[in-house]
């Protein structure tokens, strides 16, 4: 019954963006990306064991004829039975890119000391390219690139990583034309590194000063889309998650079951999405085939079955990357949105992001939160822009303004809303039955809400802001509060119609639209929003402040 709901509720969003097909419209897009080491020293027999998973990973994907993006490691790269594997077995639209992480072979043919145990290691500093100065970043890039054009007689068209430099970033876009990238999922502490607050699925332009943050301008951008790796369950990777739930085949409660798998691509292809929906399926070699190939080989068919049927587009990084930059000169709105619960447990969640800010409600026991609110500025340097990162993790932030927990952590955190009586009483507002969230418009987002006392809370993104109202029944506005709750880092300073918030970047604001809402401090030194009489309440979320 769910799913007959998902379904049609589904195609009546897609149906209304006009002048285009549905499929043209908002499509849904699969990239599956395999990048490859050449070798690990946690494993033993590290190089037979990953040649064995890739090996594996070109027959089942020729099998069932879907393009497929290989990603070498410069020590893969420099391995002739890898140049062989690719040249020979791969199918006719896969697409060989580049992996970028930096082994002891790539540092060394840089001229650069090598400060690794390994010859691969999973450092922040050695591994990833924010570990080195911006000139010597080039150099790496030069580097690889003069390798992958002997090997392969062309440069690669998209380059992945957990995390790549913005430097590095424009300078494979501009001396070597690539159009695509992807990063790491937002996580909190995963092998020591921390991405948190940024555009949280789909793909967007950074800033030509912080390649994990969204830009704003034209001007600002890096013209190359990176794109959000590794399928996060939008419910439950969250925070400080407890396990990692993603649509990794290796993670047998997630990536690697059946059933998860069936939710989260029921998901993915049938609810709003606005410009388009995205997944990134595959696994790294370095898990070893016997811990994938379960659950990869019931993807591959699960992928290949909704391709034939129309419900995804299959394709490569790099083609997903050209058809992104064809089509929006800025980052574009999307959205990703679960009306359902896996563990039957009654929780839902809708993800909202666009070039200003990222949000997002959770439905956890009868009750409807704002779980997280973070803004974005292009004019915000990275901490590692100019100067090489010395410590051996890695920290990417955005500007944070709720901050929420992983659900089954059970901590209250995030902004709830509250009905305020006449006299002075308060009472939390209770959903009841399902919500409706539908697409209006290219960019807009609304949510309805019914609530148990009588009346609705909805609540409608825009690109630019994001509009909060109750009403009861007749349609006439009730006086409400949006309360934060268990917010470790509050704001620094509240007037009636701003909160300033600080960082290791400067201050930055979040604004009220003008007689759409009133800030306060409550004696607790926690934040409140009371809404103005007509029950609304209208927070700023464009240019930066």
């Amino acid at each position: 019954m769910i799913l007959f709901a998902l379904a049609s509720y589904g195609q009546t969003a897609r149906a209304a963006d006009a002048d285009v097909s549905d499929a043209d419209a908002a499509p849904r897009i699969v990239n599956i990306y395999n990048f490859i080491r050449n070798t690990d020293y946690r494993l033993q027999d590290a190089e037979a064991r990953l040649y064995e998973a890739t090996e594996h990973q070109v027959e089942l994907f020729a099998k069932h004829r879907l393009p497929v993006t290989w990603a070498l490691q410069y020590d893969a790269l420099i391995n002739p039975k890898y140049q062989e594997l690719l040249k020979t077995r791969i199918g006719p639209r896969d697409e060989i890119g580049a992996w970028w992480e930096l082994p002891r072979q790539l540092v060394e043919a840089a001229g650069i000391t090598w400060r690794g145990d390994h010859d691969w290691v999973s450092t922040a500093n050695i591994a990833f390219s924010p570990g080195y100065t911006p000139e010597e970043r080039r150099k790496l890039v030069d580097v690889y690139m003069a390798q992958f054009k002997q090997v392969f007689v062309r440069y690669p068209r998209s380059v992945g990583s957990w995390y790549i430099d913005e430097v590095s970033l424009a300078y494979m876009s501009d001396r070597y034309g690539i159009v695509a990238s992807c990063n790491c999922k937002d996580q909190i502490g995963t092998d020591g590194y921390t991405l948190w607050g940024g555009y949280w699925n789909q793909a967007y332009y950074p800033s030509r000063l912080n390649a994990y943050m969204p830009a704003q301008s034209a001007a600002g951008q890096i013209n190359v889309p990176v794109f959000r790796m590794l399928g996060s369950d939008p419910i439950y990777q969250y925070g400080r998650a407890g396990a990692i739930t993603s649509l990794e085949p290796v993670y047998g409660h997630a990536g690697g079951s059946p059933e998860w798998v069936d939710w989260f691509l029921n998901s993915l292809t049938q609810t709003p999405c606005l410009a388009f929906g995205y997944a990134q399926a595959g696994q790294e070699n370095s898990f070893g085939w016997p811990a994938m190939s379960k659950g990869l080989q019931s993807q591959a068919a699960r992928l290949a079955e909704l391709s034939r049927a129309g419900a995804i587009r299959v394709e490569t990084l790099a083609e997903s990357g050209e058809w992104y930059r064809r089509r929006f000169p800025l980052t574009p709105a999307t959205s990703f949105v679960c009306l359902d619960d896996w563990r039957n447990e009654g929780r839902k969640t809708a993800w909202y992001n666009s070039r200003f800010y990222r949000a997002n409600l959770l439905w956890d026991a009868g009750t409807l939160s704002i779980r997280d609110l973070h803004r974005f500025d292009e004019t915000r340097p990275s901490p590692v822009h100019d100067t090489a990162l010395q410590a051996s993790t890695l920290t990417c932030a955005t500007l944070p303004v709720i901050e929420g927990r992983d659900p089954l952590s059970h901590e209250r955190a995030g902004a709830f809303p509250v009905l305020l009586g006449q006299d002075d009483t308060e009472s939390e507002l209770r959903a009841t039955g399902p919500p409706v969230v539908t697409q209006r418009g290219p960019d807009e987002l609304f949510v309805s809400q019914p609530l148990r006392d009588g009346g609705d809370l909805t609540i409608v993104f825009e690109e630019d802001q994001m509009t909060c109202e109750l009403t009861v029944a007749d349609g006439v506005g009730r006086k409400w509060a949006l309360d934060f709750v268990g917010q470790s880092d509050g704001p620094e300073s509240v007037t009636a119609s701003a909160a300033t918030f600080g960082s290791a970047t400067g201050t930055y604001d979040v604004v009220l639209e003008p007689d759409c809402g009133t800030f306060q401090r409550r004696d607790d030194g926690s934040v409140r929003i009371l809404s103005n009489a007509a029950g609304r309440i209208t927070l700023n979320l464009g240019e930066s402040r």
